[in-house]
């Protein structure tokens, strides 16, 4: 197994697609890499010679933000957002779609479980 960007990635993939499973990294950014770094995007990781591997790993290093330090951005983005009090930072401190999506139906990913309400249902006659 091949390491980029401290993330051990699948030696048995093709090295374009090994590279989407460092986050930060999509499809796009893969085809990017692979191309600057002349290497054939159909190789797999495990048939890398270290030239390669190095190449690759110093083209992530220069020119992309990924993993750790992409987190820490994205989490202070969005801790200012909360900060500020706008509108998306209510919406992510209230834990609700945060870009214009529908919630009176839907979103029950991000809501959660359904939970019933009690008193919906006539209550049933007892004995007195």
């Amino acid at each position: 197994m091949a390491r980029f960007a401290n993330v051990e990635v699948p030696a048995e993939k093709q090295v374009q697609v090994a590279l989407t499973y460092i986050f930060g990294i999509g499809p796009k950014s893969a085809r990017d890499i692979v191309m600057a770094a002349k290497v054939d995007p159909a190789k797999r990781v495990k048939d890398l010679d270290e030239v390669e591997e190095k190449k690759l790993r110093d083209i992530i290093d220069a020119n992309y933000t990924v993993e750790g330090d992409l987190r820490r951005v994205v989490t202070n983005n969005v801790k200012r957002l909360r900060d500020i009090g706008s509108y998306r930072g209510l919406r992510h401190k209230l834990n609700l779609p945060v870009r214009g999506q529908r919630t009176r139906t839907n979103a029950r990913t991000k809501r959660g479980r359904r939970v019933a309400v009690g008193g919906a249902q006539p209550k049933a006659a007892s004995k007195t």
